[in-house]
This record gives structure tokens, C-alpha cells and sequence, in this order.
């Protein structure tokens, strides 16, 4: 059974950090995906990174460019989203997701498994 629980949120005044964790059990794949995504109230669900559990490759979406960093845990079991230089625009709840198949992981509805999502509130 997998699971996924995000973790880490919470207020933060512009320019500060946070660092988000994704904590993964469960699994019994030997190759998926961890994405992280985000939805502000009123918007669509965006994505903002993913890293693979095979190569460890990562990407992020241009807006979060040079400001997040998305890493694993050796053991492959946590998923971490460290966020610097937080602007308002930030401000979401932020879920992570894993990808159990050979699909693309920039496409959303290839994620199969989703967590709750953990609050980000960025003032001015």
C-alpha cells in the first residue's frame, strides 16, 4: 500500500525558506517518480518538480527555478523540497505525488498516488 505525507509547511515572510519533506512507504517498484505540486485557491494544480528514484534526475518549473531544490534520501524513502527566497506568489498547498510508471513525469494525471498536502503561506 503506498503512501505519501507531506510535511514542512507553514507562515514565512517574503524572502524566507522552508524546507518541505515527502515522506514515501510502501513501495515495491523499482523505478518511479516524486513530483511536487502546488494549488493556490482559485488556480489550477501546478507542478513544480520532480526528481526520479532510478538516476536521481531532477526539473523544476521556470518560476521556481534557482529558489527550490528538490533532493532524496539515500535510503530513497524521503523527498525533499528545500524553498529559498519565498515570494507571496508561493503561497499553496503543496503535495507530493509519485509516478509508478514508464510515463511521463511532467504530465499530471500520470500520478497515480498522491498525498494530503501541507500548507505555504508567504506574506509581504
Amino acid at each position: 500500500e503506498v503512501q505519501l505525507q507531506a510535511s514542512g509547511g507553514g507562515l514565512v515572510q517574503a524572502g524566507g525558506s522552508l524546507r518541505l519533506s515527502c515522506v514515501v512507504s510502501g513501495f515495491s517498484f523499482d523505478d518511479y517518480a516524486i513530483g511536487w505540486f502546488r494549488q493556490a485557491p482559485g488556480k489550477e494544480r501546478e507542478g513544480v518538480s520532480c526528481i526520479s528514484s532510478s538516476d536521481g534526475m531532477t526539473d523544476y518549473v521556470d518560476s521556481v527555478k534557482g529558489r527550490f531544490t528538490i533532493s532524496r534520501s539515500a535510503a530513497k524513502d524521503t523527498v525533499w523540497l528545500t524553498m529559498n527566497s519565498l515570494k507571496p506568489e508561493d503561497t499553496a498547498v503543496y503535495s507530493c505525488a509519485a509516478k509508478t510508471d514508464s510515463s511521463s513525469p511532467y504530465t499530471l494525471s500520470n500520478y497515480n498516488y498522491w498525498g494530503q498536502g501541507t500548507q505555504v503561506t508567504v506574506s509581504s
